[in-house]
């Protein structure tokens, strides 16, 4: 009986899927770990929040660089207009991503002033020369995931990510301290550019097209608007923390949120890869839908909420036994963040459900609301230190996002 069961589960696409990027991002975790553990012995709380600084840009940027938009408007187009879609896409994409690649290096100088460290601007400007290749391979990319070949993606993102984490260790070894973690950055993206364009035939067009941009656009700057208030709600605590703090305690906060979120981090990320195009293949049907949606609910919290609990009981210990007592006042902050992989797995997979359902305005106005209560929140918060801002971040997630996922099953799906 119970074989039976493993073999249909081991048949069903999605469970795949799954069970490929959340293989990839595992073992990347692994690697990820000795990376962690170099870093921790060998950076200093200064070069840790001078590293948080860089890639909340680089987060900021990425969601403007490659839309997600673009991506979710691809994954749903029909076959007749899915060539269409494509070349305009593509171009689209060039477009963005020059203005950011110029927009990030111009920003570099009032960030610098912001945070009062001239030492910013250099690194700000050599990430910035990944939005130059990601256009490369987006498209190809996509429709990857919009067959359902995510072995590919999978087979990418691990290679990716442990050439990344030994290029990591040999630079932090080598004394090149918050470069250790920037360069790596941008010295990956190549590799996508070589898998990508080999695994899929798809090319653009000779000739510059923007048929149907409009209509592309529209749908991908409701998404977009999405993305920009998700990422900045994972952001603003670095923000607000680096500003009225100061960078040493950055660092800490940023090490607590890297060594705590980082395995629920990328079951999530799995999950999330894997649970929009396996909606959309029913997005006909909202009874089945709805079951597809309440089934991966079931999934990811049978895989997460064992690792939170394990991973938070077992922090005292492991923290300054693997990266040295000199992080354990980051501890109960890392607690705090273990906890919120929670309800950041039911807010994720909500946006999913409603862009499925071609309801992106109400995820929207929700992640408005939602980001408005969020950043009052910090703003409180951070004036009683960094504990005191991963509590306000972990209650406010926890309150707010099940109310908005019952709304949405109750009223939406129906």
């Amino acid at each position: 009986m119970i074989i039976n069961y493993i073999k249909r589960l081991l048949k069903d696409r999605f469970i795949s899927n799954i069970g490929w990027l959340g293989g990839a991002e595992l073992f990347n975790r692994v690697a990820r770990l000795a990376t962690t553990v170099v870093l921790a012995r060998t950076l200093t709380s200064y070069d840790y929040g001078v590293a948080s600084i860089i890639f909340t840009i680089v987060d900021f940027g990425s969601v403007l660089a490659i839309n997600p938009g673009f991506s979710a408007k691809l994954i749903q187009a029909s076959d007749e207009e899915l060539e269409t879609v494509c070349n305009t896409s593509y171009w689209l994409n060039w477009l963005l991503c020059i203005l950011i690649f110029i927009f990030q290096c111009l920003a570099a100088f009032p960030i610098a002033h912001f945070y009062q460290n001239n030492q910013l601007i250099l690194p700000i400007c050599v990430v910035a020369i990944g939005y130059l290749i990601l256009p490369i391979y987006a498209i190809q990319a996509t429709l990857i995931q919009r067959e359902n070949r995510l072995k590919i993606t999978a087979i990418c993102t691990a290679i990716q990510l442990i050439f990344g984490n030994f290029l990591t260790i040999i630079l932090a070894l080598n004394g090149m301290r918050s470069w250790a973690v920037i360069l790596p950055i941008v010295m990956i993206i190549p590799v996508g550019v070589i898998i990508y364009l080999t695994h899929h035939s798809w090319r653009p067009s000779k000739s510059f097209t923007l048929e149907k941009w409009r209509e592309i656009v529209s749908f991908g700057l409701k998404t977009l608007g999405v993305n920009a208030l998700s990422r900045l709600r994972m952001n603003l605590d670095y923000l607000l923390v680096g500003y009225f703090i100061g960078v040493d305690a950055l660092g800490v906060y940023f090490f607590a949120f890297n060594a705590g979120l980082g395995i629920s981090q990328s079951v999530i990320n799995a999950f999330m890869s894997a649970l929009y195009p396996h909606l959309c293949s029913v997005q006909g049907d909202r009874v089945q839908m709805k079951k597809q949606f309440l089934r991966g609910l079931k999934t990811i919290a049978l895989i997460v909420l064992p690792l939170v609990i394990l991973q938070s009981t077992l922090a005292p210990f492991y923290v300054p036994i693997i990266f040295g007592t000199k992080w354990v006042e980051g501890i109960p902050v890392l607690i705090l963040i273990c906890l919120s992989a929670v309800p950041v797995a039911l807010s994720r997979a909500t946006s999913q459900l409603l862009q499925a359902l071609n309801k992106t305005h109400l995820d929207f106005y929700w992640n408005l609301i939602f980001t408005s209560i969020f950043a009052v929140s910090l703003l409180v918060a951070v004036r009683q230190g960094i504990f005191a801002v991963a509590c306000a971040v972990l209650i406010s997630q926890l309150i707010a996002i099940p109310v908005f996922t019952i709304w949405v099953m109750r009223k939406v799906v129906r």
